[in-house]
């Protein structure tokens, strides 16, 4: 597969949040629009999408946001088209977000996956991430509702 990374363009929210949902990432309780305004308010340059350069016309097939608040770099909303799972573009976003990141002089990056999520925990594991022991807490200011 041949695939190039580009920052997000406001045309492509329809099939990021498609390319979310075939992924399992959507929740009731976050609006992905809303998701999406908030992340190209900050830090938009680190909001990627994965063109497949394969077909006649460019066809998004993966999608992720990243951040650094000056302490650690966090990765969310990773997801590679189903079809595409497998094929080592998952493993490209992630080494490219650790290049933005570190090029930020991020020394660390977080990511957090859903309790029983294996497939993906093994998935983050063969890159060398390893459970922090520590609990993650959240807590709603504004609610998508």
């Amino acid at each position: 597969m041949s695939y190039r990374f580009r920052t997000f363009a406001e045309d492509d929210t329809a099939a990021v949040v498609a390319l979310w949902e075939a992924c399992g990432l959507l929740r009731p309780w976050n609006d992905p629009y809303r998701d999406i305004a908030r992340k190209t308010a900050e830090q938009p340059e680190l909001f990627l999408v994965a063109e497949s350069s394969d077909a006649a016309a460019p066809t998004l097939v993966g999608a992720g946001m990243a951040g650094y608040d000056g302490h650690r770099g966090w990765v969310n909303y990773l997801a590679v088209d189903p079809d595409q799972q497998g094929t080592g573009l998952g493993r490209a976003f992630m080494a490219e977000f650790e290049r933005l990141l570190l090029a930020r002089g991020c020394p660390k990056v977080n990511v957090q996956v859903r309790a029983g999520n294996e497939r993906v925990l093994g998935f983050y594991a063969s890159l060398g991430y390893a459970e922090d022991h520590a609990v993650s807490l959240g807590k709603r200011l504004i609610a998508d509702d």
